[in-house]
Parts: structure tokens; sequence; C-alpha cells
């Protein structure tokens, strides 16, 4: 199985701390957010991890190398100037990426869930990880049933997609019908959202997902990355 690791941001609320450091490059407990995903992916037996870039992109290869390090063939797409989005960045890549499902992971956040509890195969055209609703974040994105099914809405309580997940390329399949001509859309490559066409598969019962209950943080803010890397060097203390 191939990964993707979205890593195009513009990291605009980190500044300044991303005004010379993209945020999947800043530091938590002493290596770059990005690595904690490398080694895990390494770890699950992952050959290939595609890296999309867009700001500082020429960082990524300077300072990751070509991946051999973890025992990884690391392959960087950059998207230009303005980001393509996670529909766009996935699209945008999929010629790298092939026909099976792949893994796809937020460069920019942190989390102790093992990916060796992803499937490797689907029922559907995604899977996603889901956890509780985090203070910033309090209501949620997704509905997890008691079928392991994804909804848009429910009875049960919402929780937040994790920014991690597995996915068939046939998901990207028709996105214009999904998305339209909205801003970006129209350009080439295209740039658009992930989350429509998750959504409108949700509707057809393909997505399915997991509630991971252990420890995960959207590094969106200085003072996340700060509390991170305290809590991760109290836990090696």
């Amino acid at each position: 199985m191939k990964a993707l690791i979205f890593a195009a941001g513009l990291g605009e609320r980190m500044r300044p701390l991303t005004d010379h450091t993209p945020k999947p490059l800043l530091q938590v407990a002493g290596k770059p957010l990005i690595e904690w995903h490398l080694q895990r992916l390494a770890a699950l037996g992952v050959a290939d991890v595609v890296i999309n870039t867009s700001w500082l992109a020429e960082q990524f290869p300077r300072q990751l190398g070509d991946g051999s390090r973890w025992g990884l063939r690391l392959h960087f797409v950059h998207e230009g100037p303005v980001p393509l989005e996670t529909g766009g960045g996935m699209f945008n890549a999929l010629s790298l990426l092939g026909d099976a499902p792949f893994i796809a992971v937020n460069g920019d956040i942190w989390s102790d869930f093992d990916f060796a509890l992803l499937p490797g195969s689907l029922d559907g055209l995604a899977h996603l990880v889901m956890v509780d609703n985090p203070e910033h974040h309090p209501g949620g994105d997704f509905v997890l049933g008691r079928d392991g099914r994804l909804h848009d809405d429910g009875d049960a309580p919402r929780l937040t997609f994790a920014g991690i997940g597995v996915y068939q390329p046939a998901l990207l399949q028709g996105w214009q019908a999904v998305i339209g001509e909205a801003e970006g859309s129209t350009q080439t490559p295209p740039r658009f959202k992930l989350a429509p066409l998750l959504r409108a598969a949700m509707l057809r019962d393909a997505v399915s997902g997991q509630h991971h209950h252990g420890r995960w943080t959207d590094v969106g803010t200085p003072q996340r990355l700060d509390q991170l890397d305290a809590q991760l060097h109290g836990m090696r203390s």
C-alpha cells in the first residue's frame, strides 16, 4: 500500500513559526511532525510515500532526502504557489498513487494511532479515523453509526475527522459532478476540497470509519504545538 501526506498548506495560523518553515517540518519532541508519520508508515511496510508541497516546497527534499533513512521512497509533488486543497491535491497525486487503496494523512497532525489498525482492503470508497471533538472544534464532522458507516447526520454524537484515512482512487471519479464550478475547480490542475466527495459517498453508505480513543492533536496554532511538545517531552522523562 502507498501513502500520501498532505503537506502543501500555507500554515497561516502558525505564523510567525511558518514564515521560514513549512508547518509539517516544525519540530515536536525533537523531530519534524512529518517524520512521525514517515516512521509509522515505514513500520507498517509502506514503501512509497507521496508528499504534496507548496509553501517553501524546496525545504522538504532538502530535509527529508529520498526517504531511504526510513526505508521509504519519497515522491514530492509541487502544487505551485497556491495549494490545491485536499481533493485537488489527492487528484493531482493519483498518477503516483496507482489504482489500489492508499493511506492519506494530514501532515500537520500528531497521533499515537497505530496505522496497522487501518483496513488493508475497503468495502466502499473510503475509511476514516475519527476522534473525540477537541475544544477548538466542538461540533465535530461526521457521525459514526453502529454499523461502522460514517454519515453526515444521525442520532449518535458527531466525531472529528482525524486526518488519517484509506481511500479508493474511485472516490475521485466524476468529482466534477459533485464539486461543480467552485472557485479553482476549473483550473489545471483543479483545486477543490475532499469533504464534498466524502459526503456524497456517505449518502451511498460507501464510507466506513473507526473511533480512535488515544492521543491526537491538530497542530493548528503555536500554542497547540508548544503544548504537544511539552506533553511528549513529559512522556519521555
